[in-house]
């Protein structure tokens, strides 16, 4: 019979609650974990651990170096936007006054413009290949940085799953070259008409 003075004291319901769910959860998301419950709780595990058993430590990735990029290419970019789509006083003007006519007339003109500015500057090809709405399967070491999972994203990689968008990717960038004393900040200069 078991010394009452040396076993653990029984947890109360709401600590059993909480509990529960720690369980729930870690079962769901680590199947080592889920093998090691469901032994205990068929009788093959009868006999406490003397100390609780160690799941390997996952090495952390390195913390990303961050790095400061001067903000003229950002800025030329932007100009540009302005020069062909006039994007800034597209964003910048109160639409409230206007009719969805109006709004959608404007738009496709500001559309037109982006577009152009894209073609001309950057190459940009889709990120993955297959057709929106295919079934892929990403495998162990895929690329994080250039796909994102959504959904419930439980386990480790290999994935299987639906491709709801393709992605982008720049392949090439053509920004002009800046002269000399330029100042990048002027995205548009003031206009006057004499």
């Amino acid at each position: 019979m078991a010394d009452p003075a040396s076993s653990p004291p029984q947890p109360s319901w709401l600590a059993r609650l909480g509990l529960a769910f720690s369980a729930f959860s870690a079962v769901l998301g680590d199947a080592a974990f889920a093998a090691r419950f469901a032994a205990l709780r068929s009788g093959a595990a009868t006999a406490a651990p003397t100390s609780p058993p160690t799941a390997p430590t996952p090495t952390p990735p390195p913390a990303p170096t961050l790095k400061t990029l001067g903000p003229e290419a950002a800025l030329q970019l932007l100009a540009l936007l302005q020069r062909e789509a006039r994007l800034i006083d597209f964003t910048r003007e109160s639409l409230t006054g206007y009719d969805d006519a109006q709004i959608g007339a404007a738009a496709r003109l500001v559309h037109e413009g982006c577009a152009k500015v894209l073609r001309e500057h950057f190459e940009i090809v889709p990120v993955r290949d297959e057709a929106e709405g295919s079934r892929i399967t990403l495998p162990a070491g895929f690329d994080a940085a250039a796909v994102r999972l959504t959904g419930q994203v439980v386990g480790a990689a290999p994935f299987k799953g639906s491709l709801t968008h393709r992605g982008w990717r720049a392949a090439e960038v053509r920004l002009p070259k800046l002269a000399d004393g330029h100042d990048a900040r002027v995205l548009a200069p003031a206009e006057v008409e004499l």
